[in-house]
């Protein structure tokens, strides 16, 4: 689908710039509209009688311009605006005054009005309840990318960095922060309850990293090993729930610290929990929003995933403090270099905070995997893309951009060495702090300090859309092994047609005598290289990615993935090695190299597999399969391959935790047993039925890492007394995490009553804005019926959706309920409907969820009736797994 919403690079005019904002917002939380005054110092760099700035559905009441003259006590008149003309379409606004304003200094005073939306972005308000049971509201701040425009006229780009002085007029009893410690508090004259909170002045910085908030919260607070300030902000009743997070918090900013070898430059850090909140945290400077499930965690009935993924986001959004707020991209275009690094730092931490989470071997089954996904699709985009307008960003908060971004600098990190990686980031930051910098910026001084040609490397990565798959065939010579290897661009939709673009590859390569050690590395710069490895036996394996640092894909030879075969069945392969081998293969089968019967073959090697990410990649790479087969004769027989495959790992775990077990035994649990469950795998079923009676009558709660696998079994195969005891636990819990749970299983009821009825509790009250796209997203993501149903629901209510989510990522989601279909006839409904209903903000997620359709379509007609075949065969011999594919 052609994008026919692209406008030009814009940017505002040079002849006047900021200094400072003095900026003063008073919310009113029962009007829900917001009382704003600026004093902007200003420089008059050209003569102009006109100043453009950025406003977006904010009211000026008033406008003047105070020369600097008149501001040191000279004799001069105060301009006032004649004109103000708003261009809405461009977002900015135009102040026209009756003579030019003088070159130099000056002071341009703005009075307006603004409304507290319920949008979840710019200043907005945000419902909670108080202990009690009272409804109130808070009044948040979410600015990024381009939202600052609607809080307050100014230059809203990242590379405009200036000063804040922020005050805020709150009523008495309520809770105001802004980026910066508080410095005053005083009743307001004429304003019987209203105070007056002043902050202090902020760091040079840009405009989306303003943040202020008025509500009622607790909070937990600590310091860290260097002395900063640290509070978590949780909602009233809940600061039990802040503990986790501020001993993440207190740990990761002396960690940053150190490796940056780059003090954290504020005096303080908040970090606060917002009821309505878009996305999964923001790192304004000095006070981080998180949504609730994204901060808090519950010490009492919290899973062992909400730990970890709360230490992840706490992680990511403190390494904004530095990389995105000390230093800033100079515009949107280099997005990935905030939202890149901070994915990767993010996991860098938690691995040194929780060394038990194993947590880059997850990294590997999350982001590395999700990022090759999407980026082999045609309609992916480099990691450096144009974006002309700020509206535009959001089509680019994506898997490229954090994900892809990520395991780039991952890569690179592993290429030059931890020594030369922190020194050249040192180097960045000092230099470029409190200003802004490009890609080629950290190129430079990574290369400086490692002395390698990072700049010409990492260009083949960040400038080109997708990635190289290396074909790789191998031949004895006397004692040693002579590796043949070959890149193109791989393409999820088969072979690249036409010249491929060639990449620079760092090759990791290990071998069968020394696993877990990478035996060498080389530099692929052109199409195609031969490497000897000297003094390896014939009887060994070798093995390309060590470790799934590179990014890219492999394809093996049949003799060198044959020998492989043993090393995963026996575990002599390290996991991310065994994760990636099947990870390769499924998207080889996507894109018609391999066949997926034989995927299904190679899978019966991992019957054993004890650990957790490996399962969880598998378990992925199932879905991809059920996704083709769901509307075939074979998906039954394809539900009893799946069962017999995860049967051996759910018998040795069991339900009960074993004393000492780690923390990814119980994560695992919860994987196996989900799948087993939803699959009908009749011990599990019983089981879950038991245990979720006992858990409803009160004779035995369930542990909350079993409650989402309880919960998908007897709703998959339960009737409507289920669905009203589920929503009854809905309605009865004030734990967050158990009302996510139950609207992220919703989807897994298997009748069209059940299923409406999820869709329809998707739009009710109960359920939050930000949440419904979740429990639509469940609907679609569970059954053959419920992809059509949660499809069809989309569009019967896109004005409502439309209305609540226009502007922000939330419409790629919803957009995604349609992208697992496999069928011509469903992808030419989806282009029509959004022919109809364009969405700019999601233009990227239509065209790939189009073609996502039709890479399903083209693998099911290629594939079909050999997986019926296997699945056949398979079934005759009783499930026997001796004749597993080498």
């Amino acid at each position: 689908m052609e994008n026919k919403t692209k406008r030009p690079f814009q940017v505002l005019p040079k002849d006047v710039r900021p200094t400072n904002y003095a900026l003063s917002l008073q919310p009113d939380l029962e009007l829900f509209n917001f009382l704003g005054n600026v004093d902007i110092d200003v420089q008059v760099k050209c003569v102009t009688s006109q100043v453009v700035m950025n406003s977006v559905d904010i009211d000026i009441i008033s406008a003047t311009y105070t020369p600097g003259s008149a501001i040191d006590g000279e004799t001069a008149t105060e301009l006032t605006a004649t004109g103000i003309n708003y261009q809405n379409e461009d977002e900015k606004v135009t102040l026209t005054f009756s003579s030019a304003l003088a070159l130099g200094n000056g002071k341009l005073r703005i009075d307006y009005t603004g409304e507290l939306n319920d949008k979840m972005k710019g200043f907005y308000r945000s419902k909670y309840r108080t202990p009690d049971g009272e409804t109130r509201y808070a009044a948040v701040t979410h600015l990024e990318p381009s939202y600052a425009r609607s809080v307050l006229p100014c230059w809203d780009e990242p590379a405009i960095k200036v000063t804040f002085d922020v005050t805020l007029v709150v009523p008495e009893g309520r809770l105001a922060l802004s980026n910066m410690n508080e410095t005053g508090r005083r009743p307001c004259a004429n304003k019987p309850g209203l105070v007056e909170v002043s902050f202090a002045r902020t760091p040079i910085m840009s405009t989306y990293l303003l943040a202020a908030v008025v509500g009622e919260y607790d909070f937990v607070e600590g310091r860290t090993s260097d002395g900063t300030h640290v509070r978590v902000f949780t909602p009233l009743g809940k600061a039990d729930h802040g503990h986790f997070a501020l001993e993440v918090a207190i740990k990761t900013i002396p960690f940053y610290t150190q490796y940056f070898d780059v003090p954290y430059p504020l005096p303080k850090i908040d970090l606060i929990a917002i009821a309505d909140f878009s996305v999964g945290a923001m790192e304004n400077w000095g006070l981080v929003t998180y949504r609730e499930l994204a901060l808090l965690v519950d010490p009492k009935s919290s899973s062992s995933e909400a730990r970890q993924s709360v230490a992840l986001v706490v992680g990511h959004e403190l390494a904004h403090q530095w990389f995105g707020n000390l230093v800033t991209m100079e515009w949107w275009t280099h997005l990935w270099l905030n939202e890149g690094f901070a994915t990767w730092i993010e996991y860098l931490c938690v691995d040194h905070c929780f060394q038990d989470f194993h947590i880059w071997t997850q990294f590997v089954a999350k982001d590395h995997s999700r990022a090759l996904d999407s980026d082999g699709l045609e309609n992916s985009h480099p990691v450096e893309v144009e974006v002309g307008n700020p509206g535009e960003v959001n089509e680019i908060f994506d898997a490229i951009s954090y994900s892809k971004g990520a395991s780039i600098i991952r890569m690179l990190h592993a290429f030059i060495g931890d020594a030369a990686f922190r020194k050249g980031l040192h180097l960045y930051l000092t230099k470029f702090e409190y200003r802004n910098a490009a890609t080629e910026d950290l190129w430079a001084c990574l290369e400086e300090s490692s002395g390698q040609p990072v700049a010409a490397i990492m260009r083949t990565w960040t400038t080109q859309l997708g990635y190289p798959v290396l074909h790789v065939s191998d031949e004895q010579q006397g004692e040693d092994r002579i590796l043949n290897i070959t890149q193109e661009k791989f393409c999820a939709g088969g072979t690249f047609k036409g010249d491929s673009p060639t990449w620079m590859v760092p090759i990791t390569i290990s071998t069968g005598d020394n696993p877990s050690e990478v035996r060498m590395t080389v530099l692929l710069e052109k199409q195609s290289t031969r490497v000897t490895i000297p003094g390896l036996q014939a009887n060994q394996w070798v093995k390309l990615n060590s470790g799934t640092v590179g990014f890219y894909r492999t394809c093996y030879s049949q003799p060198m993935l044959k020998a492989l075969i043993p090393a995963i069945r026996d575990q002599s392969l390290p996991p991310c090695d065994r994760l990636s081998i099947q990870d390769d293969l499924i998207a080889l089968s996507c894109a018609g190299v391999v066949s997926a019967a034989d995927v299904l073959r190679v899978m019966e090697a991992y019957m054993n597999e004890p650990d957790f990410t490996v399962w969880m990649s598998l378990n992925v790479n199932v879905s991809s399969i059920a996704v083709l087969l769901i509307n075939t004769d074979c998906f039954s027989s394809f539900q009893s391959y799946v069962v017999d495959l995860f049967t051996p790992v759910g018998k040795r775990l069991g339900w009960e935790a074993i004393t000492g077990e780690g923390h990814l035994d119980a994560m695992l649990r919860t994987t196996v047993l989900d799948r087993l469950g939803r699959y009908g795998h009749r011990p599990t079923l019983a089981e879950a039925k038991r245990r979720f009676s006992d858990h409803v009558e009160g004779r035995r709660t369930l542990p909350v890492d079993m409650r989402r696998p309880v919960y998908i079994a007897v709703l998959r195969h339960g009737d409507a007394s289920v669905m009203d005891t589920i929503l009854k636990m809905f309605r009865e819990t004030d734990e967050l995490e158990e009302k996510h749970r139950i609207q992220m299983v919703l989807g897994a009821a298997s009748s069209s009553e059940l299923l409406q009825r999820a869709l329809d509790f998707s739009l009710s009250e109960e359920v939050r804005s930000q949440d419904t796209v979740f429990v639509i997203a469940s609907v679609a993501g569970q059954s053959r019926l419920g992809m059509g149903m949660a499809w069809d629901f989309v569009r019967e209510n896109w004005m409502e959706l439309n209305g609540r989510y226009q502007g922000t990522s939330m419409l790629g989601h919803l957009v995604w309920t349609a992208g697992n279909f496999a069928s011509e006839e469903r992808a030419l409904e989806v282009k029509a409907f959004f022919d109809t209903h364009p969405v700019p903000s999601a233009e990227r997620a239509v065209q790939q969820a189009m073609e996502n359709i039709r890479l399903n379509a083209a693998w099911l007609e290629r594939d079909g009736a050999a997986l019926k075949a296997f699945l056949e065969e398979r079934s005759t011999r009783g499930g026997d797994t001796s004749a597993v594919c080498a």
